[in-house]
């Protein structure tokens, strides 16, 4: 093994007999994370020879909507963050908040 570091992050989904998720679990040992449980997963994957995403979107039954409207709303906050950081798009990322906020408002997760 070459003298790079490695970091790795592992998710463990435990289904039902419809193979629908019953629970969500992530380590990431670096981070100090050790099968900690999630109610929900986006993974989005650049496949740089097809020029296209994968993803996987998983979630539990007891995923709650008005949470995973949180998580959405979040997500997508989070993506205007990264959008920024990855391009330095500042023009972008500001439509994408707007949106952002457009979207809190629709789903009322705005607080009063």
């Amino acid at each position: 093994m070459s003298d790079k570091n490695r970091s790795e992050i592992k998710f463990l989904v435990e289904l039902d007999t419809n193979r629908v998720p019953e629970k969500l679990l992530w380590s990431a040992k670096d981070g100090g994370v050790e099968l900690e449980e999630a109610k929900a997963i986006m993974l989005s994957v650049w496949d740089s020879k097809a020029k296209e995403s994968m993803r996987i979107d998983l979630w539990t039954k007891e995923m709650p909507v008005d949470e995973m409207k949180i998580f959405f709303h979040q997500t997508l906050v989070a993506m205007s963050d990264t959008f920024h950081r990855a391009t330095g798009d500042e023009k972008m990322a500001a439509t994408m908040k707007d949106f952002c906020d457009y979207f809190a408002e629709k789903l009322e997760l705005t607080s009063k």
